[in-house]
């Protein structure tokens, strides 16, 4: 629903803003401009969706081999000592256990496909242990504010979109992609417990803590280094990792003893699948940005913020990416839609760009997640999961910043 309105408000509003401009300012190429914006994006949306086939079918090749290796499995055994204690009015050995950690596990891998059938099953047996049916339990909440966080190990649409869009290299947001998400996820976490009163033992820290160190080692190596170097060592550190991700997702299938050439076929075909099915909802999210775009909307937005941000005495690049990050908790297709149209407007590989990528991936689609994993389940009271994903939301748009002009500041 949230994305219908921002759809049809991108016409709207473009709209009435070109109105306004024809009326009081006397620009007469305006509609015309307008009007030939929907037949430039109806071609590129096009176009997109069929250089993404190739990258597509590559990458969901990949990935089916990984599922069906065991990667899932191997990550539900790795985490479940931590997630136990995070849903504590679950009861031992209870099914919702074992989805919740599918889930996440799925989610960890970028198998969108394969996540949300799994959340909606962790969220029909939560319920099934909730007291009061029309309203959230705890364990429903801490469920949606972790997964409303995106944390992700593998951003696999993001990388097919950077590299469809002409990146030099796609991977080169890997890294500070994970240390965006991986921010909105711990203060996701940390806002939950508050609400909740979760006491963090030392198995939950012990997690924490090794991942904080993780992350934290990642972020003191770059911020020693020459701004010049940050760019070229991210983008080698970037692909080893993802490469060898790979190696071990073929190495576990052959373990498994499963043939890896009609494994990854299977996959492919779902990828071809999936980028032909895409063609509509690209054309219909792009044509209306595209409209929103040259009424000049989005110019007068971005540039209230360039000016507020300008008055405090702040660098404005960031501004360019921002609307990105405004339209990722509404809707995911609309965040990817303002995504290419900043790569396409200001380059791959501008600041902007490569900003406008990491926001896509530093959170996710917090009203669109509450909405379907809650109306799964016939839940009316939410109380404080919008409120906890926001907050998440707010913190994984600073670190985005923040890690962005770590890694591409110099640019």
């Amino acid at each position: 629903m949230a994305l219908n309105y921002i759809w049809l408000g991108f016409f709207f509003v473009g709209f009435l803003v070109a109105l306004l401009k024809l009326v009081f300012l006397g620009d007469m190429d305006i509609f015309p401009a307008m009007l030939d914006s929907t037949f430039d994006m109806s071609k590129t949306a096009f176009e997109l969706s069929i250089y993404m086939t190739g990258a597509m079918s590559l990458w969901l090749g990949i990935m089916k081999i990984g599922e069906k290796g065991g990667v899932i499995t191997a990550l539900s055994k790795l985490v479940a000592p931590f997630f136990t204690r995070l849903f504590p009015g679950i009861p031992r050995d209870h099914p919702a256990g074992g989805s919740i950690i599918m889930n996440f596990s799925a989610n960890l891998l970028g198998l969108d496909n394969a996540a949300t059938p799994l959340g909606l099953k962790a969220m029909k047996e939560m319920q099934n242990v909730n007291q009061t049916k029309d309203t959230a339990s705890d364990a429903q909440i801490m469920f949606l504010v972790l997964n409303t966080s995106g944390l992700t190990i593998i951003p696999l649409s993001i990388l097919i979109d950077r590299s469809v869009m002409g990146a030099a290299n796609p991977t080169d947001i890997f890294i500070p992609l994970l240390i965006a998400t991986f921010c909105s996820t711990i203060a996701g976490l940390i806002v939950v417990s508050i609400y909740q009163r979760i006491k963090w033992d030392l198995v939950v820290i012990s997690y924490l803590t090794v991942a904080t160190v993780f992350i934290g080692g990642i972020i003191a190596i770059f911020s020693s280094m020459p701004q010049e170097d940050i760019g070229p060592v991210s983008k080698v550190v970037s692909s080893v990792i993802i490469f060898s991700i790979i190696i071990s997702f073929f190495t576990m299938g052959l373990i498994k003893k499963i043939n890896l050439y009609s494994t990854f076929i299977e996959g492919a075909k779902e990828g071809f699948q999936v980028a032909i099915k895409i063609i509509p909802y690209l054309v219909a999210i792009l044509v209306g940005i595209g409209i929103f775009r040259t009424s000049g909307t989005l110019d007068y937005i971005t540039g209230g913020v360039a000016f507020l941000v300008e008055l405090a005495g702040l660098d404005t690049r960031f501004v360019d990416a921002l609307p990105t990050a405004l339209l990722k908790p509404l809707s995911g297709g609309g965040a990817r839609g303002m995504m290419i149209d900043t790569m396409e407007t200001f380059g791959a590989d501008s600041f902007a760009g490569r900003l406008s990528g990491i926001f896509r991936g530093a959170t996710e689609t917090t009203f669109y997640i509450i909405a379907v994993y809650f109306g799964s389940v016939n839940i009316r009271k939410t109380r404080y999961a919008i409120t906890a994903g926001l907050i998440a939301d707010a913190i994984g748009i600073i670190a985005a910043i923040f890690v962005a002009y770590l890694f591409f500041g110099h640019m």
